[in-house]
């Protein structure tokens, strides 16, 4: 059966699990260095209670990427001005590290500063307060 080009093809839906949230004094975007080597200061990462066991082998001093849903992201922005600048060229979102975007991920390479059980101490990191984490993985060097 051949298949008629002119009908759209469904996407899949993905769905996300938040593994934990962002606790940090930054409590505003407004507020917030637009990356973590800008000024961010240290956050705990609560991790959910039912993924515990997956912060076993991290340690203090590790380097992690965490990977957070950027909830206050505009998600209907294709293009922008890098950094805000209209002095920059209008840039797609996918070639700039924008906030707002279709799928509004935040990368964030962070050092593991201490843990509490579930509560890592990490940074520096730009995330604001309650922003959900939706993975964190470990930083092969």
């Amino acid at each position: 059966m051949k298949r008629d080009p002119r009908r759209a093809v469904r996407a899949p839906v993905a769905r996300l699990r938040t593994v934990g949230v962002i606790r940090s004094v930054l409590k505003a975007l407004g507020k917030a260095p637009r990356q973590g080597a800008e000024g961010a200061p240290d956050a705990w990462l609560e991790v959910r209670p039912w993924a515990e066991k997956a912060l076993r082998g991290l340690a203090a001093g590790d380097q992690i990427v965490v990977i957070t849903w950027l909830h206050r992201a505009r998600r209907d922005v294709l293009e922008v001005h890098p950094r805000s600048d209209p002095r920059n060229p209008l840039t797609g979102v996918f070639a700039t590290r924008s906030p707002d975007r279709p799928n509004p991920l935040g990368l964030h390479t962070v050092t593991v500063r201490a843990i509490d059980g579930t509560r890592l101490r990490i940074g520096p990191i730009e995330a604001i307060d309650g922003t959900p984490v939706v993975d964190i993985k470990a930083v092969w060097t």
